[in-house]
């Protein structure tokens, strides 16, 4: 068999099981399984998957990831995160929009502690949603700015699909960390000036509304309470890294305890909020190490098939610029991100696309900055993505035709940052050039 029927073959497994709604691990893993018995043999076969399993998830390196999901989970179980929001809001005038852009910005300091995206949207949902049509706010200005800030929480470190993409691309989990900050910053940038012009030109969408005057001295007092300890934690865990004192095992884990001290602060840390924050953390950790296990082994039998050696080599016998070539991967995985999560495009896309990306010469880092991108706009993008099932179960009585309206301007706004990554790659590369080693 040539390694064109054996990747038809693969790919068309994959896929079936996929259709058929077996789990993205557990399809990976059995679609492993029986490859490597029919190219190695029965038990070399097994020896080799079981020394394969092994060797991916005994490394160091993925430490960082079950950290920062507990750091998440807390945050979410302890109910720090809406307190936090109530604080931010405080601080907003009479800016058009103002309710949308809080969740914009809500949501942009709300990716610093959970680092999921369906974690940050469906508490952006909860809290955020109700005020919103309360006050006449409408769709484009509620579940639209919603879901965009959602995104975010993958962007802004700590991100555990960041670190899950950098470790299965074998990228320096630290400086993938850094790389995405300003893209994400970024995102939010574009996402707030969208919302302020949308409000001015449609003022509708977004009424005004009388404000509660608020004293400075509450604002600050607020601030010194919710918000500062924020600033804390974000160093421990960008900080140190950028700064070069910490490793991202040794940040994550003093952002972890940075969380567990600001809930304790707040009275919220007691025996069910450690329960509820470990049950999810081990739930959502098991998931990601059995992709990373099953990503390892499906790189291998790509390896030895020959498969990846034959693509790099097509791919260098293409007449065409690398930055086409760099379009044609962009676009499929956006078309993938209609119908799959981004665990699943991750599994299927890294083995194949870094070894591509490095025989184009692109710099390792700023193509895992696109991709994370791709996979984000992937989490809003009509009719499959997850972050508008999470908006679907937190708004019930909205149809997800209105839904898919209100993502489709962010989705627009998101490709306009991967074209701008793409035009200056120091949007990406900056930070991680001039932080210290």
């Amino acid at each position: 068999m040539n390694w064109v029927e054996t990747l038809i073959i693969i790919v068309a497994a994959l896929l079936l099981l996929l259709m058929i709604r077996t789990p993205v691990a557990i399809a990976f893993t059995f679609l492993n399984i029986i490859t490597a018995i029919f190219i190695w043999g029965g038990e070399a076969g097994l020896i080799h998957v079981i020394q394969s399993i092994e060797g991916s998830l005994t490394s160091f390196s993925l430490v960082p990831i079950p950290l920062f999901i507990f750091m998440g989970e807390m945050m979410f179980q302890s109910g720090i995160a809406p307190k936090m929001i109530e604080a931010v809001d405080k601080w907003f005038g009479r800016l058009p929009g103002r309710l949308s852009l809080m969740t914009v910005a809500g949501g942009t300091l709300l990716s610093t502690l959970t680092g999921s995206s369906m974690g940050s949207t469906a508490i952006l949902g909860s809290t955020m949603l109700p005020d919103m049509r309360n006050k006449g706010y409408k769709d484009p200005m509620t579940i639209g700015p919603i879901l965009a800030s959602g995104v975010l929480a993958a962007m802004i470190p700590p991100s555990s699909m960041g670190v899950l993409l950098a470790s299965m691309g074998g990228l320096s989990i630290g400086d993938f960390l850094i790389a995405i900050i300003v893209p994400g910053l970024l995102m939010a940038t574009i996402a707030a000036v969208y919302l302020i012009i949308r409000a001015i030109i449609q003022p509708d969408l977004a009424p005004t509304y009388e404000i509660k005057h608020i004293s400075l001295k509450e604002k600050l007092s607020h601030t010194v309470i919710y918000i500062l300890p924020l600033g804390l934690i974000i160093f421990l865990v960008i900080g140190l890294i950028f700064l070069g004192i910490a490793t991202p095992t040794e940040s994550a884990a003093l952002g972890t305890l940075g969380s567990a001290i600001l809930a304790a602060f707040h009275g919220r840390l007691n025996m069910e909020t450690m329960k509820k924050s470990l049950v999810g953390t081990i739930k959502i950790t098991g998931k990601i190490l059995f992709v990373i296990a099953g990503s390892r082994l499906f790189s291998e039998i790509l390896s030895f098939t020959g498969v990846t050696r034959n693509l790099i080599s097509i791919v260098q016998d293409i007449n065409l610029a690398p930055i086409f070539i760099l379009l044609m991967l962009i676009a499929i995985l956006l078309v993938l991100g209609l119908f799959m999560d981004g665990l699943s495009i991750l599994m299927i896309s890294l083995p194949i696309y870094m070894p591509i990306a490095g025989a184009l010469g692109f710099d390792p880092l700023w193509f895992g900055v696109l991709i994370l991108v791709c996979i984000e706009i992937g989490f809003i993008s009509p009719p499959f993505g997850l972050g508008l099932f999470v908006m679907k179960s937190v708004t019930k009585d909205t149809s997800m035709g209105r839904i898919y309206a209100a993502a489709f301007p962010f989705v627009a706004l998101y490709l306009a940052v991967i074209a701008l990554i793409i035009l200056f790659p120091d949007i990406a590369l900056w930070l991680p050039s001039i932080m210290s080693d």
